[in-house]
Protein backbone atom coordinates (compact mmCIF):
# COMPACT_ATOMS: atom_id res chain seq x y z
CA UNK A 1 0.00 0.00 0.00
CA UNK A 2 1.41 3.35 -0.91
CA UNK A 3 1.88 6.23 1.66
CA UNK A 4 -1.37 7.59 2.67
CA UNK A 5 -1.28 9.76 5.92
CA UNK A 6 -4.23 10.76 7.66
CA UNK A 7 -4.11 14.36 8.68
CA UNK A 8 -6.03 14.12 12.51
CA UNK A 9 -6.90 17.90 13.86
CA UNK A 10 -9.50 20.32 15.62
CA UNK A 11 -11.89 21.98 13.55
CA UNK A 12 -10.37 25.39 14.47
CA UNK A 13 -6.62 23.64 12.81
CA UNK A 14 -8.32 23.46 9.22
CA UNK A 15 -5.99 25.97 7.80
CA UNK A 16 -3.20 24.53 9.34
CA UNK A 17 -4.21 21.23 8.41
CA UNK A 18 -4.93 22.22 4.94
CA UNK A 19 -1.22 23.53 5.00
CA UNK A 20 0.53 20.26 6.05
CA UNK A 21 -1.94 18.22 3.69
CA UNK A 22 -0.66 20.56 0.75
CA UNK A 23 2.99 20.57 1.94
CA UNK A 24 2.62 16.48 2.06
CA UNK A 25 0.61 16.20 -1.27
CA UNK A 26 3.43 18.47 -3.14
CA UNK A 27 5.57 16.35 -2.47
CA UNK A 28 4.54 12.98 -3.58
CA UNK A 29 2.33 12.08 -0.26
CA UNK A 30 -1.25 10.94 -0.85
CA UNK A 31 -3.27 12.17 2.23
CA UNK A 32 -6.80 11.75 3.69
CA UNK A 33 -7.93 15.32 5.50
CA UNK A 34 -11.86 15.56 6.65
CA UNK A 35 -12.57 18.78 5.52
CA UNK A 36 -12.67 16.91 1.45
CA UNK A 37 -14.55 14.75 2.84
CA UNK A 38 -18.30 15.03 1.75
CA UNK A 39 -19.43 11.47 4.05
CA UNK A 40 -18.93 13.19 7.67
CA UNK A 41 -22.46 13.70 7.50
CA UNK A 42 -22.24 10.53 9.61
CA UNK A 43 -22.64 11.35 13.27
CA UNK A 44 -21.97 9.06 17.23
CA UNK A 45 -21.36 5.36 16.35
CA UNK A 46 -21.11 5.96 12.28
CA UNK A 47 -19.05 8.47 12.12
CA UNK A 48 -16.60 6.32 14.59
CA UNK A 49 -17.14 3.45 12.12
CA UNK A 50 -16.50 5.68 8.86
CA UNK A 51 -12.95 7.17 10.49
CA UNK A 52 -11.81 3.88 11.36
CA UNK A 53 -12.78 2.85 8.12
CA UNK A 54 -10.17 5.58 6.77
CA UNK A 55 -7.76 5.19 8.80
CA UNK A 56 -7.87 1.41 7.79
CA UNK A 57 -6.99 2.57 4.21
CA UNK A 58 -3.94 4.89 5.36
CA UNK A 59 -0.42 3.78 6.15
CA UNK A 60 -0.38 6.58 9.01
CA UNK A 61 -1.38 9.66 10.75
CA UNK A 62 -0.15 12.87 11.41
CA UNK A 63 -2.20 14.80 14.35
CA UNK A 64 -1.68 18.61 14.10
CA UNK A 65 -1.86 19.88 17.54
CA UNK A 66 -2.39 23.52 18.58
CA UNK A 67 -3.58 24.90 21.92
CA UNK A 68 -7.03 24.04 20.82
CA UNK A 69 -6.40 20.49 20.50
CA UNK A 70 -6.94 19.80 24.20
CA UNK A 71 -10.55 20.58 23.90
CA UNK A 72 -10.92 17.30 21.15
CA UNK A 73 -12.45 14.29 22.05
CA UNK A 74 -11.68 13.06 18.28
CA UNK A 75 -7.87 13.92 17.95
CA UNK A 76 -7.09 11.51 21.07
CA UNK A 77 -9.09 8.87 19.56
CA UNK A 78 -8.07 8.83 16.46
CA UNK A 79 -4.50 8.48 17.59
CA UNK A 80 -5.42 5.50 19.73
CA UNK A 81 -7.27 3.97 16.49
CA UNK A 82 -4.04 4.70 14.77
CA UNK A 83 -1.99 3.13 17.16
CA UNK A 84 -3.85 0.42 17.54
CA UNK A 85 -3.21 -0.04 13.83
CA UNK A 86 -0.33 0.09 13.99
CA UNK A 87 0.13 2.89 11.73
CA UNK A 88 2.87 5.30 11.78
CA UNK A 89 2.12 8.29 14.10
CA UNK A 90 3.61 11.93 14.36
CA UNK A 91 2.83 15.12 15.05
CA UNK A 92 3.29 18.72 13.82
CA UNK A 93 3.12 20.97 16.69
CA UNK A 94 2.11 24.52 15.93
CA UNK A 95 1.02 28.09 17.37
CA UNK A 96 3.49 27.03 19.79
CA UNK A 97 1.53 24.47 21.47
CA UNK A 98 3.14 22.21 23.88
CA UNK A 99 3.30 18.95 23.16
CA UNK A 100 0.72 16.37 25.37
CA UNK A 101 3.18 13.78 27.28
CA UNK A 102 1.17 11.18 26.04
CA UNK A 103 2.48 11.95 22.17
CA UNK A 104 6.44 12.68 23.43
CA UNK A 105 6.87 9.16 22.67
CA UNK A 106 6.15 9.48 18.99
CA UNK A 107 8.02 12.07 16.70
CA UNK A 108 7.02 15.76 16.46
CA UNK A 109 7.18 18.25 14.07
CA UNK A 110 7.33 22.06 14.33
CA UNK A 111 8.55 23.62 10.43
CA UNK A 112 8.16 23.05 7.14
CA UNK A 113 11.92 21.45 7.06
CA UNK A 114 10.61 18.93 9.76
CA UNK A 115 7.85 18.22 7.49
CA UNK A 116 10.20 17.18 4.67
CA UNK A 117 12.24 14.95 7.11
CA UNK A 118 8.59 13.61 7.55
CA UNK A 119 7.88 13.11 3.70
CA UNK A 120 11.62 11.75 3.53
CA UNK A 121 11.47 8.97 6.51
CA UNK A 122 8.11 8.11 5.09
CA UNK A 123 8.86 6.65 1.79
CA UNK A 124 11.76 5.32 3.41
CA UNK A 125 9.88 3.38 5.92
CA UNK A 126 7.46 2.14 3.50
CA UNK A 127 10.14 1.02 0.91
CA UNK A 128 11.29 -1.37 4.06
CA UNK A 129 7.69 -2.74 4.57
CA UNK A 130 7.19 -3.22 0.67
CA UNK A 131 10.72 -5.16 1.02
CA UNK A 132 9.44 -7.27 3.95
CA UNK A 133 6.42 -8.39 2.12
CA UNK A 134 8.32 -9.26 -1.47
CA UNK A 135 10.68 -11.08 1.12
CA UNK A 136 8.01 -13.32 2.96
CA UNK A 137 7.71 -11.50 6.16
CA UNK A 138 3.60 -10.09 6.12
CA UNK A 139 3.50 -10.63 9.94
CA UNK A 140 6.50 -8.55 10.79
CA UNK A 141 6.94 -6.31 7.91
CA UNK A 142 4.02 -3.33 9.60
CA UNK A 143 5.59 -3.76 13.00
CA UNK A 144 9.18 -3.33 11.09
CA UNK A 145 8.24 -0.63 9.36
CA UNK A 146 6.80 1.19 12.22
CA UNK A 147 9.46 0.96 14.71
CA UNK A 148 12.12 1.92 11.58
CA UNK A 149 10.27 5.10 10.55
CA UNK A 150 9.85 5.96 14.45
CA UNK A 151 13.17 5.37 15.94
CA UNK A 152 14.59 7.31 12.47
CA UNK A 153 12.25 10.13 12.42
CA UNK A 154 12.90 11.31 15.90
CA UNK A 155 16.26 10.75 15.65
CA UNK A 156 16.83 12.96 12.49
CA UNK A 157 14.67 15.57 14.45
CA UNK A 158 17.03 15.58 17.12
CA UNK A 159 14.46 13.88 19.77
CA UNK A 160 15.32 10.86 22.21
Amino acid sequence: MPVKVFISHKNEDTVQAGAVAAHLQSNGLNVYLDVIDRQLDKSGPDLADYIRQQLEQCTQLLAVISPRTQASWWVPWEIGVATEKERFLASFVSDNATVPEFLVKWPYMRTKQDLDIYIRESKKAQLLVEERLQRGYPTTARATGFRSFHTSMKASLGQR
